[in-house]
């Protein structure tokens, strides 16, 4: 199964349209997002969508009752820690800042976080997978970027959103 990821949207419309269109053109068969879309402004790209959503809560979210509501057509946000059975059956843990999982006491798969806006693809001693998509917005480190997760594969691969620096830095 591949799976859609990104973060750290932080209003950046533009890099959020981006990153709909590759998910839609990669045909991943859900996405998730691991926080930090921050206004509901950014909730109407992510109806563009063409498979399930699910994200969560980062720590700079502006208005959760909106996100939470208009979150009704687009999918489902909550607050993080959580787990998410993808429907091949692999268990992700989704959150936003990986000390938010301190003292988890939950299994899981694959550890989905963000919060440092660097991406991360590595596995522990146990095999499970922790991946940090890095920034959507590109606001700290100019190269904004998403993650395919496989989880047959039980990797991941980052992807830059555009192949040169993005309009406008």
């Amino acid at each position: 199964m591949r799976i859609g990821v990104f973060a750290d949207v932080h209003d950046h419309l533009d890099n959020l349209r981006v990153a709909v269109d590759r998910f839609n053109q990669e045909q991943v068969e859900a996405v998730l997002f691991a926080g930090d879309l921050v206004s509901t402004f950014a909730v109407p790209p992510l109806r563009k969508l063409n498979c399930p959503f699910v994200g969560c809560f980062g720590d700079n979210e502006g208005n959760k009752i909106g996100l939470y509501g208009g979150m009704t057509i687009v999918g489902t946000i909550g607050e993080p820690p959580f787990c998410y059975r993808a429907a091949d059956g692999t268990r992700i843990l989704l959150t936003h800042a990986l000390a938010w999982t301190k003292g988890w006491e939950g299994e899981f798969d694959v550890l989905v976080y963000a919060h440092t806006h660097q991406p991360s693809v590595r596995k522990d001693e146990s095999g499970r997978l922790f991946l940090n998509p890095g920034e959507t917005s590109g606001w700290s480190y100019h190269q904004p970027t998403i993650a395919i997760l496989d989880t047959e594969l039980m990797d991941a691969e980052i992807q830059p959103l555009f192949e040169h620096a993005p309009p406008g830095s």
